[in-house]
């Protein structure tokens, strides 16, 4: 896992930015310092040291340019990854095919039944997120337990202190969900996804010592909290 220096992130580009070139060759992934789909790519380019190999093009969301809706990714949406020739988005799909498209340590296991368990992690993320980002809704301390149990319980499945048992992609798809959850269910609910989850607070605890992962934290607790409020709570 590299490490390094610490890298210089480049100032988001608005809507008076310039586009960069586009297909000259440079490999760009086109992030939010702040979305948590778009830290799943990043926190992928950094364990496998990639800074050099794949450029970061920040945008700003609240007024995010043009161009890049009408030349890079249509949906516009972050992230997306411009490599030989093609754009390519959807986070899980990028956290993928950078691990298998580009060089440095192996972000899935070869062991089979591992495998099988990281297909299983990824067909329940979107549930997960989902349950708790409705629960914000309503009341989280009744609605969210299942969905932490949940991990608590995958991460009980193999040795180690990682849901594969060492550092996968399958942590990177939820870390960046947890990290925000934890900060707004705590702050505004008070309501500790840890407390009675040893193994869930282990992790959380272990992925937070991974320098590639600490590199991608740029989350403000407080422009969090008013944003999340602002989503899900406007009408409550």
């Amino acid at each position: 896992m590299a490490t390094g220096n610490v890298e210089l992130l480049p100032p988001p580009l608005d809507s008076s930015s310039e586009q960069p070139p586009l297909f000259d060759g440079t490999t760009r992934l086109y992030t939010s310092y702040v979305c948590p789909f778009a830290q799943r790519v990043w926190i992928t380019r950094n364990y496998k040291g990639l800074q050099d190999k794949i450029k970061l093009v920040p945008l700003n969301l609240q007024d995010r340019p043009a161009w890049y809706k009408e030349n890079v990714n249509p949906s516009n949406k972050v992230p997306a990854l411009e490599h030989n020739g093609k754009v390519i988005g959807e986070s899980i799909d990028l956290i993928k095919y950078v691990d298998s498209n580009f060089e440095g340590p192996s972000l899935i296991p070869d062991d089979p039944e591992k495998k099988k368990f990281f297909e299983e992690l990824l067909s329940y993320v979107d549930k997960f997120i989902g349950t708790v980002f409705t629960s914000f809704k309503g009341d989280p301390t009744k609605e969210v337990g299942s969905a932490f149990d949940y991990l608590e319980n995958a991460l009980k499945k193999f040795d180690g202190p990682f849901l594969l048992g060492q550092f996968s992609l399958a942590d990177i798809a939820y870390i960046t969900f947890v990290e925000r959850f934890q900060i707004f269910l705590s702050e505004v609910f008070n309501y500790d996804i840890t407390a009675g989850r040893p193994t869930l607070a282990a992790w959380i605890e272990e992925v937070n010592k991974i320098d590639a992962y600490k590199q991608t934290k740029k989350t403000d607790p407080k422009e969090l909290v008013e944003h999340y409020k602002k989503l899900f709570m406007a009408q409550k």
